[in-house]
């Protein structure tokens, strides 16, 4: 019996510099909690989109509703967080409304913090 070689692993596509740093920024915005649930604003699905050009960082970000008392406070938390990333000089924070806020938004991390919490989800 012969033995057949192991097959190859695909191929993966070069990560540029620039989504390298959007990945941070990603994972930066996990330390950003949001204040009515023990789970970050990404587990949470507020974090619509994120990119990078120079030192600006825009993030898109969206609210479980437009009357969300917290709006301002996550904002500001998201800027400060960001702001201490290297090569983050200016942080642009665009509110949108499509795609509007649904539990279907939470990441799975963020559903079991939800059902744990007594929600349902």
């Amino acid at each position: 019996m012969t033995q057949q070689a192991a097959p190859r692993p695909a191929p993966t596509a070069p990560v540029s510099e620039s989504d390298e740093a959007v990945r941070h920024l990603w994972e930066a915005l996990h330390d950003v909690e949001d204040p009515e649930f023990p789970m970050s604003i990404v587990d949470m699905g507020l974090v619509v989109d994120i990119e990078k050009t120079g030192g600006v960082a825009r993030v898109k970000m969206t609210f479980t509703s437009m009357g969300c008392p917290c709006i301002d406070m996550i904002m500001d938390d998201t800027r400060t967080r960001l702001l201490q990333e290297a090569g983050v000089d200016q942080v642009e924070i665009e509110v949108v409304w499509s795609p509007v806020w649904t539990k279907h938004r939470l990441t799975e991390r963020g559903q079991e913090i939800m059902l744990m919490s007594g929600v349902t989800v």
